[in-house]
């Protein structure tokens, strides 16, 4: 007995040393290794996520910038091919939801007719404590939601209390970090009209706007695609927000970091979902594992974050219809 007892504490210290071993040359071999692919996997992930020391620690940020820009061409698309799975078909909301599928991503798609019933969920409890998007949802009455602005975090708590730039709610703001600053403000009008443009606090409420974020960067405008290469962003979780010639609202999320199930985008593909949707103009919204969409009370997309939804100050909800 006590001859297997040893062998059984020779197996566990040899398992815990290689383990230990392989968590210390996991990081040289992501980043210094021969599988190029894996390191742009990670760079992108890792630059564009709540931690962008663990890659600055280990490259160069001309290194970093290079990867980040590795598609060489810097045209614009035209839109990538994406392909279509499952549908709902929400008449009573007048809310289509379609999956769809690109190059190495796996998404969702939501169509809203009437823009007038997107809404700006905030947290009950700015400069506190964010909430998950499923609570937003639940707080607002809303049929459906997904995350919209960044937000910064001054405590180190990383618990999404403080959304950045200016956040408007029924044409009130009701959070400014950035004074009489211009920043790149995203939002619908008192017509139900998707404004996507570079302005102060003042002049988004001078442009009639009534629930707005910020954040960026703009993927359609006028029509016209604007990603030059893959957008430097790397490849993650997106989130995005667009319309169409006729008032369409178009809410994006693509699925990442789950190498079995979805990689992630790239900015080009994100923009070339809209494209494919004959957006006028879209944008970016807070992707990684913010990226959240949640329709009737369950978050339907595949979140990456181990803990599930993440705490975040506001999302972009859909009401329900005539109300």
């Amino acid at each position: 007995m006590i001859k297997h007892k040893v062998k059984y504490k020779k197996v566990i210290a040899f398992l815990i040393y290689n383990f230990v071993i392989g968590a210390i040359l996991a990081p040289f071999i992501v980043f210094y290794g021969p599988f190029q692919d894996i390191k742009v996997l990670a760079v992108g992930s890792i630059a564009t996520s709540r931690h962008p020391q663990v890659v600055q620690a280990f490259l160069s940020q001309e290194e970093i910038d290079k990867i980040m820009n590795s598609d060489s061409d810097q045209s614009v698309s035209n839109g990538e091919q994406i392909d279509f799975g499952n549908r709902i078909n929400d008449t009573a909301n007048g809310i289509v939801i379609e999956d769809i599928q690109g190059q190495g991503f796996k998404g969702k798609v939501v169509l809203v007719k009437d823009p007038k019933q997107i809404k700006l969920a905030v947290t009950k409890d700015i400069g506190v404590v964010g909430e998950r998007v499923s609570e937003l949802v639940q707080d607002t009455g809303a049929v459906l939601g997904v995350n919209a602005g960044g937000f910064y975090d001054p405590s180190g708590k990383g618990n999404g209390a403080y959304p950045d730039g200016v956040t408007i709610h029924n044409g009130q703001i009701v959070h400014n970090n950035i004074g009489n600053q211009q920043t790149h403000m995203i939002g619908l009008d008192n017509q139900g009209k998707l404004i996507v443009d570079d302005m102060t606090a003042n002049e988004a409420l001078a442009k009639g706007m009534m629930e707005a974020v910020s954040f960026y960067p703009d993927l359609v405008v006028d029509g016209k695609p604007v990603v030059q290469g893959s957008g430097g962003w790397g490849i993650s979780p997106r989130t995005g927000i667009g319309q169409t010639a006729d008032g369409t609202i178009i809410l994006v999320t693509i699925d990442g970091r789950l190498p079995t199930w979805s990689i992630g985008a790239t900015l080009r593909s994100l923009m070339d979902v809209f494209i494919n949707y004959h957006a006028v103009t879209a944008v970016n919204l807070d992707g990684g594992s913010s990226t959240t969409l949640v329709y009737q009370g369950k978050v339907i997309n595949r979140v990456c974050d181990l803990f599930g939804e993440r705490y975040i100050p506001t999302a972009f909800v859909v009401m329900p219809k005539g109300k």
